[in-house]
Parts: structure tokens; C-alpha cells; sequence
């Protein structure tokens, strides 16, 4: 790709990038977010059409107006929100825009014996019969890879592919992305994860305000060097030199007994203690699917336990009668949930809109039945002002955000409120390594000002950086608690796998 401008109104998404790629290597691009990474890749597929500037494939000038010219020049991309018809097989995925033949029952049965004998060749094995919406996140990640290469890629795009996945699932991607370098497969990988390129790619380009600012092989750069070409400065992201455990106040939230089962009778939660303290952050540490998720739901009163107590603000909550997020929010805990598009944000709605969820009846919010726009409008200002939102824009849509300045804006609205106990749920997952050094900042400021946070993360470098206590969980228990001087990640990693 050679000199590619890409505008969007006043916003210069791609200035002047040229990128080259080698055949058969794996090439990480980075970036915050904003700066053009997903743009430059949406106009090699066809999403969009440069306003200026050449691509070339194999050395021969190419064209590329749509996505379907971009597949039939062997181009395929897996986006980070899946593009996938939940309802529908993982086989009729595939089929879907390709079939080979209107007879359907004959194309399914063709494109099930090609696909049988590409999952052997790949290891990119996916239960073809089954519907979308029961697979796990790995699972339709590969359906993915594969839908791309059933097409004929031969140059795959991945934008944020371990964004969503266990560290066991990353480890099996991985697995998979090598063995396709090593068929000739091509692989572009957009990522904020410097660790993951570091260990998986070739070669780096960095983007920094819609300029390539660096472009390294991966052997002459450090994730340091890496992250301050991102920036434009040095970021501290991990725990400063010396900084020790912060001393713990009075008990402000206390969980005892809590268990409870999810749908299919399966027990999510064992047996579960802990108390969260003013002035500290305490980690929750596992790998997804193991009840943090569940630990956090029952804390916000978004389920309840079928055994336990909880005592927060004065008041005791049994099973009988539990907390509810309005009487949660009243009690001063606010909620930053797991997944901010489903549980944190509306996205068509406007981001004031989306700014005052869950404390639209306060009376600074709602007079006699009323909204009261203005102040939901000039609290959303402030607050990205205070949270550096980009843009600052009360009435763009929620949608239209950066996944980081997302993140950000929920961030804000659970903090403006000045909560004693805040639960944080993967805060940073999918957000560019600047809004990870600001969230980490807040996070910290909350706990300085005598707040109590509980922090679930499945990266273990976010819970060391930040948790004063760590609590370990498997198998919907917790297997361990320690301080944050004896943690380690291999210490970590041993309670995670359920080593007592």
C-alpha cells in the first residue's frame, strides 16, 4: 500500500501510509486507538475507498471497491466483532454468500467435505452442525479463520483477534497463525497487546494520528520502544519501582458463603468469601469461565445467590431478599461490566444518553417524570472532559466510539457519582496501551480517595500492576489469596490451574 490518504470529514484517518507486507509472514500493526490501523485495513478489503494512493498484490497494481473484489484477489479479514448470523449453523456461516449451487441440500453437503479436509489441514477444528449462538468465543473465532479461508485467502486480516480469548485459546490461535505462515498464508494482525506481537510476529508497523511512525522487524524493538512510538512518550503502565501494598481501612462490602448455579443446574459459584476494604484494590485472577463473571453479577445484584449473605453499607442481603442495582446504586457501589457494548452502553443511543443509564431517575437528572437533557448534557461534557472521551461529543452515538473512548465514557459515568465500592470488570479488554495507562490511573485514584475497587481481569500483567490482594479463582472457587508481594505469574498460574 503505497501513499494512502483516507479523510472523513475534518478527520484524516490514513495520512500518506505506505505499508509492505512480505509473503508468508506474519506482520503486526499498532496503534491507539484512532490512529487509522482499522481504516488502512478497511480500505486493502474494500470497505473503503482511499481518496488517494495505490495497492499492489504479488507486485501487480490491484483495485479494490468492495469486499467481494478484495476475496476474489485472495484478501480475507476477521473483525473484532464477530461478523457471524448467531441463529444459523457454523456450516451455513460459511455457506452464506458462497454457495456453490442453488440446490442447497447438495451445496451443503460439497462445502462440508472441503471444509472437513481444510480443518485437517489446519487444525482449525469448529462443530459445523451446531448454532452459532452455543459455541464459545474461540470456537467462533476459528469459524471465522476458516469462513476466510474457505473463501481462498491467502493474505488474512485479524483486527484485535485475542481481544475476547482465554490465555489457553490465545495459545492455540497462535498455534493455528503459525502454521498458516508456515503454508504461505499471509497474516496482517492488528493488536494493542505489545507482548503478542512481540512473541508472534515478523515484523511491526507502528501508527501513530494516521502516520506510520515506526516499521521494525520485531528482533530491533521492545515493547517500551513500541509503546512510546504509540504515545509519542514514555508510558508506565506496570507497578513503580518500590510502590508497596496500600494500608486497608474499615470493611465497606462482605461476602460470605455465596454460591449459585447457572441455568443448566451447573454449580458457577462455590462457596465464595471475601471482603473488600477502604483504600484497596483487590484483584480477582483466573482464566474466563471459571465465575468471576458470576462473582461480579451477584455483588451488582444483577442475579441471585441461592446460598450466602452480603453486607454493604450497613444493611445485610440474604437470598430471601437481595440487593438490587437501584438499591446498590443508592448504597454507593457502581457497576463497570465485562461487556460494555451488551451491559454498558446502548449503542444507537447518544452518548449523554448512554452517560446517564442506570441514574436517570436522580433528581439532577428527571423532574416530575421529566428529563432534564441539559444537565444529563453538561455532566457528559464534563465528564469527557475529565476522562479525556475523544471526540468530546455529548450527541455523537455511542456506537461511533473508539472502543478505549467507550470504556472511558462508562468508566465515567460509574465515578461521577463518587461510589465507596466500585466493581470493575476486564476494564481494559480491546482498549489501545494509552486508555490503559489513564483507566489504570483512575482506578488507582479511586482507591487513593478511600474507595474500595474489586478488579476482574483475565491479564495477569493488569492484576499485578494494580491490586493491593489477590484473589484466585477455579473452578468457581477461590483456590487462593495473597498479598501482592508474593504474587507472581507463576504463582498466579498455579492457583489458576486449581494447585492449592
Amino acid at each position: 500500500m503505497t501513499r494512502i490518504h483516507k479523510r472523513f470529514g475534518a478527520v484524516q484517518a490514513n495520512d500518506d501510509v505506505t505499508l509492505r507486507v512480505a509473503a508468508g509472514s506474519i506482520h503486526g500493526i499498532v496503534g491507539e486507538n484512532g490512529a487509522g490501523k482499522s481504516t488502512l485495513m478497511s480500505v486493502l478489503y474494500g470497505f473503503y475507498q482511499a481518496d488517494s494512493g495505490e495497492i499492489a498484490i504479488d507486485g501487480q497494481p490491484a483495485r479494490i471497491r468492495n469486499a467481494r473484489e478484495a476475496i476474489a484477489l485472495g484478501i480475507g479479514m476477521v473483525h473484532q466483532h464477530f461478523m457471524l448470523v448467531e441463529p444459523f449453523s457454523a456450516l451455513d456461516n460459511i455457506l452464506l454468500g458462497a454457495e456453490p449451487s442453488w440446490h442447497l441440500a447438495a451445496a451443503r453437503q460439497r462445502v462440508r467435505t472441503e471444509l472437513q479436509a481444510l480443518m485437517h489441514d489446519t487444525g482449525l477444528q469448529v462443530r459445523l452442525d451446531e448454532p452459532v449462538e452455543t459455541l464459545p468465543v474461540g470456537e467462533r473465532q476459528r469459524l471465522e479463520i476458516l469462513k476466510a479461508l474457505y473463501r481462498g485467502a491467502r493474505i488474512l486480516i485479524l483486527d484485535e483477534p485475542t481481544a475476547v480469548l482465554t490465555p489457553a485459546e490465545t495459545e492455540t490461535l497462535f498455534g493455528t497463525l503459525r502454521q498458516l505462515r508456515g503454508r504461505g498464508t499471509t497474516i496482517l494482525l492488528i493488536s494493542h497487546k505489545l507482548k503478542e506481537i512481540l512473541a508472534l510476529c515478523d515484523q511491526v508497523t507502528v501508527m501513530r494520528a494516521g502516520r506510520v511512525v515506526l516499521d521494525t522487524p520485531i528482533a530491533q524493538t521492545s515493547v517500551d520502544a513500541l509503546a512510546e512510538a504509540m504515545v509519542g512518550r514514555r508510558v508506565q503502565l506496570g507497578r513503580a519501582d518500590g510502590e508497596a501494598a496500600a494500608p486497608a481501612g474499615d470493611a465497606l462490602l462482605s461476602a460470605s458463603g455465596l454460591q449459585v448455579r447457572d441455568a443448566h443446574g451447573v454449580l458457577r459459584v462455590a462457596d465464595v468469601s471475601l471482603t473488600l476494604r477502604a483504600g484497596e484494590i483487590v484483584g480477582v485472577a483466573g482464566v474466563s469461565g471459571n465465575g468471576q463473571s458470576e462473582l461480579l453479577d451477584l455483588l451488582a445484584g444483577l442475579s441471585v445467590p441461592e446460598a450466602g449473605q452480603l453486607e454493604l453499607g450497613g444493611q445485610r442481603f440474604t437470598p430471601g431478599r437481595w440487593l438490587s442495582p437501584a438499591r446498590a446504586r443508592r448504597l454507593r457501589l457502581a457497576h463497570v461490566p465485562e461487556d460494555r457494548h451488551r451491559r454498558g452502553l446502548v449503542l444507537p443511543f447518544a452518548a449523554w444518553e448512554s452517560a446517564a443509564l442506570g441514574y436517570h431517575r436522580l433528581a439532577r437528572y428527571a423532574r416530575r417524570g421529566w428529563q432534564r437533557r441539559a444537565a444529563m448534557h453538561d455532566d457528559t461534557a464534563r465528564m469527557m472532559a475529565d476522562y479525556d472521551v475523544r471526540p468530546p461529543a455529548p450527541e455523537l452515538r455511542s456506537a461511533h466510539f473508539s472502543g478505549g473512548n467507550q470504556q472511558k465514557l462508562v468508566l465515567a459515568r460509574e465515578a461521577l457519582h463518587q461510589p465507596q465500592v466500585l466493581l470493575v470488570g476486564q476494564p481494559t479488554r480491546g482498549v489501545d496501551i494509552g486508555a490503559i495507562e489513564f483507566i489504570h490511573g483512575r482506578l488507582r485514584a479511586m482507591r487513593d480517595a478511600g474507595g474500595a475497587v474489586l478488579l476482574v481481569s483475565s491479564e495477569l500483567d493488569e492484576i499485578l500492576a494494580l491490586a493491593d490482594r489477590v484473589l484466585v479463582m477455579a473452578g468457581g472457587r477461590v483456590t487462593g489469596e495473597l498479598p501482592i508481594a508474593q504474587c507472581s505469574e507463576a504463582a498466579l498460574g498455579r492457583l489458576m490451574a486449581g494447585v492449592m
